[in-house]
């Protein structure tokens, strides 16, 4: 957990640092939201999807950040114009407060509170939830919200021609079949790269001056992302006849976490409130390593 943390914190604040320094130029945030999503999650996604164990019992937990997202989409597009958002800080929160980072913080945090078996459960909902959404929905949706041209038909060609998208199909187009040890070696290392270049962007911009004027939009974003979000879905698989205490336990605590950063990411390459997506990952973050725990004390 202490690694965990240790490199979240480094790579933001290194981020930081690098902005303030002047020797990295203005363009540095764009240069790596390009290599992320073009080169570390393609990888990531091929990896990840063609190495998953489809396991049946669990697809209900694996709808669950389709309905995080799902409810963002209603939420913000409801609250955020009677709060005289913008359009642009609308999809912004959509794609931060809709997207759970149910990977690189997830995972670990599961782990560490609920043991291997609970680890087994959100490897699922990470990959059949959260990966299918971004390279889908959240692509589409960050297309539609940033394309002046929003005629369906390019639209379509926009998402069809998103690399995580395309790799997210050969994935599963390859699943049956096993390749060479040396290209899961290559694609891991890859994909590494990711959560460190990430958040190594989003600590590049962020601009804490900022937080005093985004002081709604940040409670809102973050008020659903980790409370009322975890909220709607423990309250949703309490309907559900037959789940385990397990599967409800994970499936809860994965909606309860924080942004992802790649959905930030997202928001930043589509020219959607780049601050505020960055300002949502920063604060979300290590706010998220408190309000988790908390909501499994809650839950028990």
């Amino acid at each position: 957990m202490s690694q965990l943390v240790g490199l979240l914190a480094a790579s933001l604040i290194l981020g930081a640092i690098a902005r303030r320094s002047g020797r990295f130029p203005e363009q540095t945030a764009l240069a790596l939201n390009a290599y992320v999503l073009n080169v570390a999650l393609p990888a990531l996604v091929l990896r990840s999807v063609h190495r998953l164990t489809l396991v049946p019992e669990l697809l209900v937990a694996a709808v669950t950040p389709w309905l995080v997202f799902g409810g963002a989409w209603l939420f913000f597009r409801a609250v955020g114009p009677r709060l005289g958002f913008t359009p642009q800080t609308v999809a912004a929160l959509v794609l931060t407060g809709g997207l759970s980072n149910t990977a690189f913080v997830g995972l670990p945090l599961i782990e560490g509170l609920m043991g291997r078996e609970g680890l087994q459960v959100a490897v699922v909902i990470d990959q059949l939830g959260s990966f299918l959404a971004l390279g889908t929905v959240a692509t589409l949706f960050a297309a539609r919200a940033a394309a002046k041209d929003a005629r369906p038909k390019t639209l379509l060609k926009k998402v069809l021609g998103f690399p995580p998208f395309i790799a997210l199909v050969i994935a599963f187009l390859l699943h049956p079949w096993n390749w060479p040890a040396w290209v899961d070696v290559v694609l891991g290392r890859l994909g590494d790269l990711l959560t460190p270049l990430a958040l190594f962007s989003v600590g590049f911009q962020l601009r804490f001056s900022q937080v005093k004027g985004r002081v709604r939009a940040l409670v809102l974003g973050l008020g659903y992302k980790l409370a009322l979000a975890p909220l709607t879905i423990a309250l949703l698989l309490l309907a559900v006849p037959g789940m385990s205490r397990l599967t409800f336990d994970v499936s809860v605590l994965q909606a309860a976490m924080a942004p992802m950063v790649t959905g930030a990411i997202l928001a930043a390459d589509n020219g959607l409130d780049p601050e505020l997506s960055a300002l949502m990952v920063g604060l979300g973050i290590p706010l998220s390593f408190a309000t988790v725990p908390c909501a499994l004390w809650l839950l028990h």
